[in-house]
Formats: structure tokens, sequence, C-alpha cells
């Protein structure tokens, strides 16, 4: 007989674990609180965006709700996105709840990926909900290229973010996305400064979502050419080390730190997939890079028993493809698909 566990709503249902068709049980649940950013990073977004209005979000009680069922039904990692989440109104309400599930041991890991923006006003709140370390998005350490890159970004201000998090004792890691004849004559030093202050650096391929200018063709840089050229100075040796994403990590010798390499275009990662993407809105994405979803805001907010969302989403888990179709070339001007980075985060 499968273990029961008694719900909030007064009901018992099975614990079983979500196992996709492929045999990859969902581990790892990564939520959008919200599709607003600060910024407006090239490669992510259009210049002048067009965001839901904010009656279409779910609650930060009913984004808690539904991230606790996904943990019931055997999430251990929780990563929440946006956008920027740190825009959210009143987030670090939701941080603190979910800690809850920290402390029952419930939840191995609570994080965030962020910008930076705002770490300097939450690092400590954020280190007292039980988080240990988080992601920040920086693509260049040239305040003009920054600022270029970001539309109107102040890097001084991710810089003193990033300052904040570790004197709040949390490990940073740094993902920047590697872009033709933006940054990447940047990325040694971009590694060597990452890899002084203690923090690993990932490096990621631009992807095809969302309609932007410039063509991801213009902006696409293969990992594989980066690595090539980083092996004619350094030397990187390969690591077993994974953190519950994909990103595939070496060490570099030189300088003693670990350098990731996320290649959803030249190498992908679907088949060890264990993730799924929720959003601000309640639709639960399968794969990043198709556009099957479910829509669990309906029966969420149409009983107050969690019964109707968990058979959503083991339904949803039953349609999860086995991987991607992403591609860009000249000839494919459109991308894989039309929504962009910030609806799904990143």
């Amino acid at each position: 007989m499968a273990d029961t566990t008694v719900l909030d709503r007064g009901e018992a249902r099975p614990t079983l674990p979500l196992v996709d068709p492929f045999a990859r049980a969902i581990t790892y649940l990564r939520v959008s609180v919200t599709d607003r950013c600060d910024l407006r990073c090239v490669y992510c977004m259009a210049e002048d965006m067009h965001f839901l209005p904010k009656r279409d979000l779910l609650t930060l009680e009913e984004l808690d709700r539904l991230c606790s069922v996904f943990i019931r039904r055997g999430v251990r990692k929780l990563r929440i996105t946006g956008g920027e989440p740190l825009v959210r109104r009143d987030i670090m309400r939701l941080f603190g709840s979910l800690s809850r599930h920290l402390d029952s041991g419930a939840l191995e890991e609570l994080t965030l990926t962020t910008n930076g923006t705002q770490l300097a006003r939450h690092a400590r709140d954020l280190a007292a909900c039980g988080i240990r370390r988080i992601n920040v998005s920086l693509d260049t350490l040239s305040p003009a290229t920054f600022r270029t890159l970001t539309r109107w970004g102040d890097l001084d201000k991710v810089l003193a973010g990033i300052d904040a998090a570790q004197e709040a004792g949390l490990a940073v890691k740094i993902n920047a996305v590697a872009l033709k004849g933006v940054n990447e004559d940047e990325i040694p030093a971009l590694m060597e400064w990452a890899h002084g202050r203690g923090m690993d650096l990932t490096l990621i391929e631009v992807m095809p979502l969302g309609e932007i200018e410039p063509a991801r063709v213009d902006q696409f840089l293969p990992l594989s050419l980066v690595k090539a050229r980083l092996t004619e100075r350094y030397t990187l040796d390969e690591l077993d080390y994974r953190t519950g994403g994909p990103a595939r990590y070496v060490r570099v010798r030189e300088t003693g730190g670990r350098l990731g390499f996320i290649t959803p275009m030249t190498h992908n990662f679907c088949e060890s997939c264990n993730r799924v993407r929720l959003t601000c809105t309640g639709t639960l994405y399968m794969c990043l890079g198709q556009e099957d979803a479910a829509d669990l805001r309906t029966p969420l907010r149409a009983s107050m028993s969690d019964g109707p969302v968990e058979e959503a989403i083991e339904r949803a888990i039953a349609r999860k493809p086995r991987g991607h179709d992403f591609v860009i070339d000249r000839r494919r001007r459109q991308p894989a698909v039309g929504r962009h980075m910030s609806v799904t985060g990143g």
C-alpha cells in the first residue's frame, strides 16, 4: 500500500513521486513569481515589453500552495525566478513561508536566480530564510557593456549586491550568457574574477525564446568554441559535480575554481531532465523549449481541496516530452517558442 499523507485540507492522497513517460523523476521545480524585471537584457526581452496585468498573477499564498503540492509529490529543489523575483512586492513573505519545508526536511534546497540589483537590500533576509546559495546573472564586468546589454542597468548596483550576498554568508554562482562579438573576449577575465572571489561561473548558450532584436543567430556563440579557446590558456579537468541543474562542470587548475557549461544548442541535457517550470499565472511548462503547458490556476481556484490540482499535475507530467527542438540558424528566423525567457524564468 502506498504511503499517504493527510493534507491541510482534510483528505488523504497517495504521496507517489512524479515520474514522466521516460522514467525521469521530477524533483526540481522552477517558479517564476513575476514576468517583470528592472532590466531589459537584449537576449532576454524586447525593449518595449508588455507585462501581465497584476490581476492575472497568482497571489503569494497561491504560489505557496502550489509549491507545497509539488514538494509533497517529491520535489526536493525549489528555485524562485522571474523576470526578476526580488521586484515582486512582499516576495520575502513567500520565502519565509516556504522555508518551513526546509525546517521539516521535505525540501533539500530553496534558492533563487536574480540579476542582483535588489540583493543589497534582501541578502540578509534571504539567508535568514534558509537560503544557502544563489545564482546571479552577470555577463560582463565592463560598466559600458553592462549598460548596453541591459539597456539601462548600473553595474555597481549589482556588484554591491554580490558583496552583500557574500557578507550574509550566501554562496554565489555567476551565470553568464556567452554572446558573440559582445562578451566573448571577456570570458577569461570574468572567470578569473569569479574564481578569485570564491564563486563558480556558469556559461550559457543563448536560446531561441521570444522575438528580440538583434537576431539570435547574430548573438549565438557555441560553448564548444569557448571551451576550446579556454583550453589554450587553462587546464580544464572534468568533474562529476552536479547542482541538480543542467550544467556540466570542469575544474580550472590555474584558478582552482569551477566552470560550468549549459549547452542547450550544441549538446542538450534533455536525457536527464528532472525539471518543470511554473509561471506566475499558474501555467506549468513541462519543457522550456516546447509550447505544451497545463493550467493549474483553474483547479487551484476551483476547490479548497488539493486533489484537482494534483490530478492536473499528474496529467501534465504524463505529457512531458523527451526534449526540446531548439535550432538557431539563418534559415529559421523565428524563435523556437514565442514566449520570452522572462515568462518562464531563466
